[in-house]
């Protein structure tokens, strides 16, 4: 009997793109947020957000009959997911935008791949290399180059210099936070991929993103003035709501089917990109050389962490099996 490689093939060109395509809608609407939230409270744009999106995704809800009933892991990490991703990410990273600008959250975002890097080692229990440690050290100069610097327009004009630079580094703070949680919510997603449908992903951990949400959302909405917002604004809202939760999630989960953590962890440098050509073309935020050396800074962290540190061939052998962890039958029923 003639041996069988049976070595995982590589990713297919498909799953990539939806990485990439998923990563660069979430910075395209973290680089627009300034503009919502200075119309909205955050919390209520956050409840807003996942409302229209569970009216939109009410049909990806329930189970399909020829699917395995969740487990209480299963259960415990969706709300994990949602908590961080999708909850605690939007306001992190709304009201960090809105204090720092948009430009330096493009900047910090681009430390996702080397904290997403650092999480999968923690979760699959391998030691930190030197490189590991060199990312790290990156991403801290980053920071440190951004919280040195005052970002013009942060504060109003009427703001002392103490307290623009208070605002602008609470901001970076939100931001460091939010790269934290979005790592998270990559990790926590490749995890589920095996077993649950892109889509049924999708809509649950947006329901638990519309519970959390909801008392506060629903007393900001008690005394909030509706009228004062125009007929652009409302149409943002919608793009906004069904690109956060519907569209980017469902891309990013239908990537990870395929595609290890730390692989897809590399797409995220798509979100400080396009989120930093917002707020510099469409918003008209100025880009300072702090900036670009922050920027240059956290991409040498991407560059680090996600190098492999060398293939190893695997031999055709009848006894070879899958490389990497066995993994269980995925949910049937729905994409």
């Amino acid at each position: 009997m003639p041996a069988v490689n049976t070595q995982a093939a590589p990713p297919p060109i498909g799953s990539y793109a939806y990485l990439a395509a998923s990563m660069t809608l979430v910075g395209l609407y973290v680089g627009l947020s300034p503009l919502l939230v200075a119309a909205f409270p955050v919390m209520l744009l956050a409840f807003l957000r996942f409302g229209i999106a569970a009216l939109a995704m009410a049909h990806w809800l329930p189970r399909p009959a020829d699917a395995s009933p969740l487990t209480r892991r299963e259960q415990g990490l969706l709300f994990l997911q949602s908590l961080l991703g999708n909850f605690l990410f939007t306001l992190c990273a709304l009201h960090g935008a809105w204090l720092a600008g948009a430009v330096s959250a493009g900047v910090l975002m681009a430390g996702i791949p080397a904290c997403v890097a650092l999480l999968s080692r923690v979760f699959l229990g391998e030691p930190l290399t030197k490189r590991v440690w060199a990312a790290a050290g990156c991403t801290a100069a980053a920071v440190t180059l951004l919280a040195l610097h005052r970002q013009h327009g942060v504060a109003p004009a009427t703001a002392t210099p103490v307290a623009a630079w208070t605002g602008a580094t609470l901001g970076y703070l939100l931001l460091v936070a939010a790269v934290v949680c979005e790592a998270s919510y990559v990790v926590i997603g490749k995890k589920l991929s095996a077993r649950v449908s892109a889509k049924r992903v999708s809509a649950i951990i947006n329901l638990w993103g519309l519970a959390l949400s909801t008392p506060l959302g629903l007393a900001l909405a008690w005394h909030f003035d509706f009228s004062s917002i125009t007929p652009g604004l409302w149409a943002l809202l919608v793009a906004y709501a069904l690109a956060a939760s519907m569209v980017t999630v469902w891309l990013w989960m239908k990537g990870l089917e395929q595609v290890p953590a730390q692989q897809a962890g590399i797409f995220t440098v798509f979100l400080p990109l396009s989120a930093a050509a917002m707020g510099v073309v469409g918003l008209g935020e100025p880009w300072g050389g702090s900036h670009a050396a922050a920027l240059g800074l956290a991409l040498a962290a991407v560059w680090l962490v996600t190098q492999p540190a060398g293939a190893r061939a695997v031999p055709s052998s009848p006894t070879n099996g899958p490389v990497g962890p066995m993994q269980p039958p995925r949910e049937p029923g729905g994409s």
